[in-house]
């Protein structure tokens, strides 16, 4: 390698090799171990490519400073020698950028004595405000940067300031003018003799009239610095530049900055009418309109639904769409055992809204934060509730550009004082999506996943996720995703090849995901399907008419101006496929299924099963389409009066009420159908089996021939039996047998050839015959002889 000398400059030198220019006397030889240099880590200082490779050193001699310069402004300088500022292509006070592992500032550059030729120097206090050490990078400042609009910062260091001062803001503004910020740089004001100290956490612009924000966040932010492209440096940093007409805020110390998650609302599909409303009252509440600011608009808006709907993000998009202060309060922030103090603090909020305004105040889970003022309710609820009240009727008579949005997923628990006029009046009701809702709101998901789906696969989704809330359809792409790695990890497919989620993924991820509604009250139901019962056609037809019609076909019920049938009851001899025929509805309609078990919903103490008969149908209503499904009815809906009290005051009188005013009330049933199974139809009331409540009631008697015959050739299917067994003689054995029975039959033929030798491979004739033995008719004549009079006469 050889090297050349510079007239001017005769200490330094330059590699024709790399055009890397160094210190010729202390570092040729170690250039000649490594050429070109190393711009990651290097052991000696260098000039490469117009950018100084050097390290940080503490800035001693103040005096030599002119003295119109401050010690204010030698904490914002660097000081390099001339000659390097030459080769580097930096102005004498020009801006300049320091780069370390850890942190980028931005500097004025100033030139020292020739002594340390490459040396980078700051002031102590510099060097301690942002602990800037080690290696460092060093080039001017040739980037666009952008305007501040507003710098958020938070508090750091023992010195601490509990309210923000015009004095204070007015020292930040004057202090930082001009200056350029990076995302996590510190700064230093001095306020009345101390030194507050502040780290930038978020600065937001205002170009082309769209903000843009950058967060802090030290793990991108230290790989950003690492990976520094220094030839195209601008694509890594942003540089932001204060004015005086720069906004700061100042963060509590207490309270760490966790950057808000910016929805917007185009990522929110279905919801679109409900969003149109309320973003036409939150512009009027927050004084868009300026015409009708003698008239005190009303200041709340109530958002409520169910648990996962998307109330939260739908205020919070709308919010966001404004871009105006905002105040969230969770119950859980500001309450307090301290007397008085829950009242401060929510106080203390309203009155920064105020200070703020125009401005939103969102109280999340409102129904939490002061429920419903009854006998049981504490005297700190009371006070909390009375402060609330005060602060919106405060709101109303001063005519603040002040709004409240509140969210609940239990309206009832809201006191009524709340809901009136000038208070939280405007009511909106985020309620479970529709299919076609639910069509949008994946499409919008769909959206961020890579995969294979066609717009058919994503309707028939969206048709069969009957009850699923926003959230649940989130849930539902998760599970899809993870199901999606686990097949291309088993499938070994290479990392590099791009995932995708398939449509066999969501038919998996939909075996696992239920609505959140549903997850109290989720019964497993076997498999059974239509092909699996023998017969029985006629009432098939009837539960398809009753449940998948409505479904499939809601336009025939409106044009011929009917509603869908509200219930189905069974009713026949034990063991004639009543229960097992449910359980095929469940599997082949696919639709949310309610099992209620009677004793369930008996209780002691008064009211509480009533409660429970409530609580069933609005789950119900909450997941709809779905069945309920409750067997043995007769045990929930016995006839009034036939108990010993009878003075209508036993708790199965009040449950049967319950039941009644649920299936036809005031509270429309919507799209559920109750399906019940009975033994007995007789000892049913009269008042449950009108038209209207159980509509259709059909009668599941003992199988005919060809029922009998149905039910053999299913189960027999999958048994090994002698070619001399045959399914006519056995169906002519089994007069009188009901469905149940003729399974046993088949069971304790099986077992009788275990008996004889536990490696029996195939049923004989002799085995069916010990079974008949066993097994006998047990529907007494009886019974059969009630049905037939309450189908004569009852019906």
């Amino acid at each position: 390698m050889s090297t050349k000398s510079r007239k001017s400059l005769s200490l330094w030198h330059q590699c024709d090799k790399c055009q890397c220019i160094f210190v010729a006397q202390k570092d040729v030889s170690l250039h000649a171990a490594m050429c070109p240099p190393s711009t990651e880590n290097w052991d000696y200082s260098f000039i490469y490519n117009g950018v100084l490779y050097s390290t940080i050193e503490i800035f001693q001699t103040l005096t030599e400073l002119p003295k119109c310069i401050s010690e204010k402004d030698a904490n914002d300088m660097v000081f390099v020698s001339q000659s390097a500022l030459q080769f580097c292509n930096i102005a004498i006070g020009s801006l300049t950028v320091i780069t370390t592992k850890d942190d980028t500032v931005v500097k004025t550059a100033w030139p020292t004595s020739d002594k340390s030729l490459t040396s980078v120097s700051l002031t102590k206090h510099a060097i301690e405000l942002n602990n800037v050490s080690g290696p460092v990078k060093l080039y001017p400042l040739t980037f666009d940067t952008h305007i501040a609009k507003e710098i958020v910062i938070s508090q750091q260091g023992k010195c601490l300031i509990s309210d923000t001062s015009v004095e204070l803001d007015n020292i930040l503004k004057c202090f930082n003018e001009n200056k350029i910020f990076v995302v996590g740089n510190k700064i230093s004001v001095p306020y009345y003799g101390k030194k507050l100290i502040y780290k930038i956490v978020q600065i937001i612009t205002d170009e082309n009239k769209r903000n843009q924000t950058e967060v802090e966040n030290t793990t991108k932010l230290s790989k950003a610095f690492e990976n520094i492209n220094l030839n195209n440096i601008s694509t890594k940093i942003t540089f932001y530049k204060a004015l005086y007409t720069t906004k700061w805020t100042i963060l509590d110390k207490d309270k760490e900055y966790i950057p808000t998650k910016k929805y917007k609302i185009e990522d929110i599909g279905g919801y679109d009418a409900i969003i149109s409303d309320i973003r036409d009252l939150v512009a009027i509440g927050i004084g868009k309109y300026r015409n009708i600011e003698r008239f005190n608009v009303s200041k709340g808006i109530l958002l409520y639904g169910p648990s996962g709907v998307g109330k939260s993000m739908i205020a919070n998009a709308i919010i966001s769409e404004f871009n105006i202060n905002t105040f969230t309060v969770y119950s859980s922030d500001i309450y307090s055992k301290s007397i008085g103090e829950t009242e401060g603090k929510l106080k203390e909020v309203f009155s920064k809204a105020i200070l703020k305004a125009p401005s939103i105040v969102l109280l999340e889970d409102v129904d939490s934060l002061c429920p419903k003022k009854t006998s049981f309710s504490t005297d700190h609820e009371k006070r909390v509730l009375a402060q609330l009240i005060m602060l919106f009727d405060d709101l109303q008579s001063t005519g603040s550009n002040v709004l409240v949005i509140a969210t609940t997923a239990k309206l009832d628990l809201i006191d009524s004082s709340l809901r009136r006029p000038g208070r939280l009046d405007m009511e909106f009701e985020i309620y479970v999506p529709t299919p076609n809702m639910r069509t949008e709101i994946l499409t919008k998901l769909l959206e961020k996943i890579p995969n294979t789906l066609l717009r058919e696969d994503v309707q028939n989704f969206s048709f069969v996720t009957h009850g699923f809330v926003g959230a649940d359809l989130y849930g539902l792409c998760s599970r899809a995703i993870i199901n999606a790695v686990k097949r291309y990890q088993k499938d070994n497919i290479a990392s590099d090849v791009e995932l995708k989620v398939a449509v066999n993924d969501f038919y998996y991820a939909l075996t696992i995901t239920k609505p959140s509604a549903m997850k109290e009250v989720l019964v497993e139901v076997s498999n059974v399907n239509w092909s699996d019962i023998g017969g029985q056609k006629d009432l098939k037809l009837k539960l398809k008419q009753a449940v998948e019609w409505p479904l499939k076909h809601p336009e025939v019920f409106i044009r011929m101006g009917i509603t869908p049938p509200r219930g189905v009851l069974m009713f026949g001899p034990p063991g004639c496929s009543k229960t097992m025929i449910a359980k095929a509805l469940a599997t082949e309609s696919k639709l949310n299924f309610l099992n209620i078990k009677g004793p369930e919903l008996f209780s002691k103490w008064v009211g509480e099963s009533e409660k429970a008969v409530r609580e069933v149908f609005r789950k119900a209503r909450q997941v709809a389409p779905s069945i309920i499904f409750i067997d043995e009815i007769d045990a929930l809906g016995g006839e009034r009066g036939s108990s010993s009290s009878g003075n209508g005051s036993n708790v199965q009188e009040r449950v049967l009420a319950q039941l009644l005013t649920e299936l036809d009330g005031v509270t429309a049933l919507g799209s559920v159908t109750l399906v019940a199974a009975t033994n007995r139809p007789d000892k049913i009331d009269k008042a449950l089996l009108r038209p209207g409540r159980l509509d259709r009631i059909i009668y599941v008697g003992l199988p005919d021939v060809e029922t009998r015959r149905e039910i053999f050739d299913i189960k027999l299917r999958k048994m090994p039996i002698a070619e001399e067994v045959n399914i006519v003689d056995l169906v002519c054995l089994t007069e009188g047998y009901s469905g149940a029975e003729i399974q046993a039959i088949c069971h304790e033929a099986a077992m009788k050839a275990l008996e004889e030798n536990l490696d029996a491979a195939i049923v004989t004739k002799e085995h069916f015959k010990a079974a008949f033995k066993t097994v006998t008719p047990r529907t007494p004549a009886s019974l059969i002889k009630i049905y037939e009079n309450y189908i004569n006469t009852g019906l």
